[in-house]
């Protein structure tokens, strides 16, 4: 079996989708699907049940996925020891994060990194934080900056490197907002809410606000990306949970306050994370290094 149809299989087997795994690696889902028949008719056995509504690991599949994710460590592992030998790395190193991020964690980092490896050329991609860890999956990129998922998958390793915490932010402005938030008992059902379309930050919303126990919570509107979800909140829309970090690199943070003893929200992890078969490709091994002396 040749690697591409490996990477394939692990791919399909974390995403449960033909759909989103043949557009990771630019085929057809009927191409994706005969790349796996081919797969079953060499083993003799069904490694995935599909029908019209999901798809489901068999055991057989479950053995063949810990098998995929064997091979292709040890054929980086082969190709890393069959190197030649640099007295400095050259080539490019694809790092993915927030515009935030970019700010605020990534130069420290990539400081310490050219110091020990000045003719390494950094490729910088920037967008939602969410999105970092399909970025990886998808080996857009070789290295994320990205918080920590509840349930993180096992073909990726993560290392934190910071704790950031969040809290709920208002506008400054005189609005409607401002008035739901001055009454005596707050009506949390009232108020707007700015939300993150997805991503740790919209998880600790929700176990925030269940805990308010006020019914069903009044979305305004929901965002790509913690900077815009300030923006919003700034102008008077709504009120919104943001990792504080994001607000103090905001050019509108002024224009927002925390609200106090508004409940607490747990922190989550920031990290460097990429492929676990990825771990021993030498740039990213030595970002990795790096960062740790």
């Amino acid at each position: 079996m040749d690697l591409k149809s490996l990477e394939m299989f692990l791919h399909l087997s974390n995403s449960l989708h033909f759909g989103k795994t043949a557009k990771a690696y630019h085929v057809s889902p009927s191409t994706l699907s005969r790349t796996i028949q081919r797969m079953e008719d060499s083993l003799g056995t069904e490694l995935l049940h599909r029908d019209n509504r999901k798809v489901v690991l068999t055991d057989a599949g479950q053995k063949f996925q810990t098998y995929a994710m064997q091979q292709l460590e040890q054929w980086q592992l082969l190709k890393f020891s069959l190197e030649e030998k640099q007295t400095e790395l050259k080539g490019k190193l694809h790092i993915y994060c927030s515009v935030t991020a970019a700010y605020s964690h990534l130069p420290p980092l990539l400081d310490k990194f050219r110091k020990q490896n000045p003719l390494v050329e950094i490729m910088l991609t920037t967008g939602d934080a969410s999105d970092a860890f399909e970025q990886l999956e998808r080996q857009s990129v070789d290295i994320a900056i990205a918080a920590q998922p509840e349930n993180l998958a096992r073909i990726f390793h993560f290392e934190q490197v910071a704790q950031i915490p969040l809290s709920i932010i208002a506008p400054n402005m005189i609005c409607k907002v401002q008035q739901l938030l001055q009454e005596n008992v707050v009506s949390w059902a009232n108020i707007p809410i700015i939300l993150a379309e997805h991503g740790p930050a919209r998880k600790r919303f929700e176990y925030w606000y269940r805990k308010k126990q006020q019914g069903k919570p009044n979305i305004y509107a929901t965002v790509s990306g913690h900077e815009a979800l300030v923006s919003m909140v700034a102008l008077g829309c709504g009120v919104g949970i943001v990792p504080q970090v994001v607000v103090e690199n905001s050019p509108v943070k002024d224009r927002v306050q925390y609200l106090p003893n508004a409940g607490e929200i747990e922190p989550f992890a920031l990290g460097i994370c990429c492929l676990n078969q990825q771990r021993e490709q030498q740039l990213v091994k030595a970002f990795f290094e790096a960062i740790y002396n």
